[in-house]
């Protein structure tokens, strides 16, 4: 069996499998969290450690994730030598401290008390790495000390590298920084928005974790978007796939891009994970299937941005 293909994390020096797992697929329903899906007894148990068993060792989730962070304190904690571990702060752990319908909180405090929940529930005594979560400029990450809580925290050995989870246009600005270790942008054949960005990205030092990288899920499935796979017919990629399933197409179109390290795919279902784990040992698409692709997506009005 082909053992997953590893990159280098940036400056970070982490060896990530190219494909990592996204947890948020294990976020539940307790809570009223937006989207959730009930989880049968056993099932992120069995996920948890087939992802493990598979060699994937990147493993993304958030406070803002539901029962995530507990189902891997729960299940793979014991195991935690195999993985290395993303998580997110800015999430709000206090609703009485928020503003009114706030999705987020960039203060000092919650970011101090973001991630000491997560290393509880984790299991751990430290993150590997810990993500503003859509974060959108500097002046944000700025303001009342959020980013000077997690370089302290960094400092005090609870979290080792320090990231953005951003997107255009703010996370230029955040590159430019050069304090982040890491990125995390959506990226996928039928998304190619941050195409540049996760060069940039990649060329400044810092690490990238790609999000979305098959194009969130078949149509009709959660997050798809509509307007995405219309994309996918006007550019003709079904001419491409020569006997290969679209989501594999695109997890291979994914990891093709040079400046990739590692890309988070959530699944809730055991055998969409040995799919994707499949798909990634075979490595990146053919060159000149790939370029095929990038020339008719642009056709089709997909250029990056």
């Amino acid at each position: 069996m082909l053992d997953l293909p590893k990159r280098k994390l940036g400056r970070t020096g982490l060896d990530v499998t190219v494909l990592g797992f996204g947890a948020m697929e294990l976020r539940g329903t307790a809570g009223g969290v937006r989207g959730g899906r009930q989880l049968a007894p056993g099932q992120a148990e069995k996920v948890l450690n087939g992802v493990l068993d598979a060699g994937i060792n990147f493993i993304d989730t958030s406070i803002d994730y539901g029962d995530s962070e507990e189902l891997i304190g729960s299940f793979i904690s014991h195991r935690r030598n195999e993985y290395f571990l993303a998580s997110k702060c800015g999430c709000i752990v206090d609703p009485a401290t928020a503003p009114p319908g706030a999705r987020h909180l960039y203060t000092r405090k919650n970011v101090m008390d973001g991630v000491n929940q997560s290393l509880k529930r984790l299991k751990t005594d430290h993150l590997d790495l810990v993500q503003f979560h859509n974060v959108s400029s500097r002046q944000e990450a700025e303001k009342e000390g959020a980013l000077q809580a997690l370089l302290d925290l960094k400092r005090e050995g609870k979290v080792r590298f320090i990231g953005a989870s951003s997107s255009l246009p703010g996370v230029g600005e955040l590159i430019a920084m050069g304090v982040f270790d890491a990125f995390q942008v959506p990226y996928s054949a039928l998304e190619r928005e941050h195409e540049a960005a996760i060069t940039q990205a990649a060329r400044a030092g810092a690490g990238t974790v790609i999000r979305g990288g098959v194009a969130r899920g078949e149509p009709g499935h959660g997050l798809a978007e509509e307007n995405r796979w219309k994309l996918w017919d006007r550019a003709g990629l079904s001419d491409l796939l020569d006997g290969v399933t679209p989501m594999e197409f695109l997890l291979r179109f994914t990891i093709s891009h040079p400046d990739l390290h590692t890309t988070i795919v959530g699944t809730m279902n055991p055998e969409h994970l040995a799919q994707n784990i499949t798909a990634a040992r075979k490595g990146p698409l053919p060159a000149a299937v790939y370029n095929e692709a990038k020339r008719r997506l642009a056709a089709g009005g997909a250029a990056p941005a």
